[in-house]
């Protein structure tokens, strides 16, 4: 079974015991919890202190967690997700995602989750790369088994799987860097289907976030506003293998968090329940059709795959706008 979690994000009014405890009480099985000003600061005097409450709290609970850096003005008050790994000053952000590892590793997190930035005008594209690879490696150096979730991130340097796997590449492969996988940016800029998205990262998926989106529009939906047909998504997700939580990611959300996040898991639910249907309704058809042939003396074949239900009439293009 899927393990459905929600994003902190999306319980920015919220203090965070409060959004931990509505959180388990509708029902998820964990959180993607954002380190920001208001919700386990990581530059807040006593943090070793807060941490511990919060993993107790956890536990208490029963909550997994996956940790997320994406918090829009902790590190600069006027510059939102600034500094980024590209940026001038680019180590005040390395040094939040190593102590983001810390946090990690003292909550017993499943993953911790960055993405690259938006490359600033005056900073030349190879430099940018560079500066990426290095920041990469700074962080990895302190991940000792904490698995990092790289995110591809619409509008940001890497945008892409296929930016995911050549950044991977350029660390040498390392086994500790593996994928966040947006399940709305596959739809918004990458040219295959989300499921096929699914498929092609399988082996390398740590951390997994959930929402839905509209094909070249960065905009975080709640499910059934935008173009993704959840059910095929959802049974990719499951014979890939891919254990780790699947947390509802709507961080403009915050102002009907409860009521939203109640809406997300139901619906969740319900496309989980229809894409085991299909996957029954697919292997009992596929037996009938093998009985068939062997019946009539032919060769039993396996069934064909099923067509592919995502839509996929609009071609891609560059995502317009990030508004994580």
């Amino acid at each position: 079974m899927i393990r459905f979690g929600y994003g902190t994000n999306g319980f920015s009014n919220h203090r965070l015991p409060d959004a931990l405890d509505v959180i388990a009480d509708l029902g998820y099985a964990g959180v993607a919890l954002t380190l920001d000003h208001h919700h386990l600061d990581p530059y807040a005097d006593g943090l070793a202190r807060h941490v511990a409450a919060v993993a107790d709290r956890l536990r208490a609970l029963g909550l997994a967690v996956v940790v997320e850096t994406g918090a829009r003005f902790l590190l600069d008050p006027r510059r939102k997700h600034a500094p980024t790994l590209l940026d001038d000053d680019r180590d005040t952000r390395i040094d939040f995602l190593r102590r983001a590892v810390a946090i990690g590793a003292d909550l017993g997190a499943e993953a911790v989750s960055f993405w690259s930035g938006v490359r600033p005008a005056h900073v030349d594209p190879d430099l940018a790369w560079r500066r990426l690879v290095d920041g990469c490696a700074r962080v990895l150096e302190v991940a000792d088994g904490v698995p990092l979730g790289f995110e591809p991130e619409p509008g940001m340097l890497v945008e892409t799987i296929g930016g995911w796997r050549a950044l991977r590449a350029a660390l040498g492969a390392p086994d500790g860097f593996g994928i966040t996988l947006d399940i709305g940016h596959c739809r918004c800029n990458e040219p295959d289907p989300v499921p096929a998205c699914v498929a092609a990262v399988a082996e390398h998926l740590v951390n997994v976030q959930i929402d839905d989106m509209r094909r070249g529009t960065h905009e975080h939906l709640e499910f059934g506003e935008g173009e993704i047909d959840f059910p095929p998504v959802l049974r990719a997700l499951a014979d890939s293998g891919y254990r780790g939580l699947v947390a509802v990611e709507l961080p403009r959300h915050s102002h009907a968090a409860p009521a939203v996040a109640a809406r997300s898991l139901a619906f969740l639910r319900q496309a989980q329940a229809q894409a085991q249907a299909d996957a029954r309704a697919e292997a009992k058809a596929g037996v009938e059709r093998a009985s068939v042939r062997l019946e009539g003396g032919g060769r039993a074949r396996p069934p064909p795959r099923g067509p592919d239900q995502v839509r996929a009439d609009v071609p891609p293009h560059h995502a317009q706008g990030a508004t994580t």
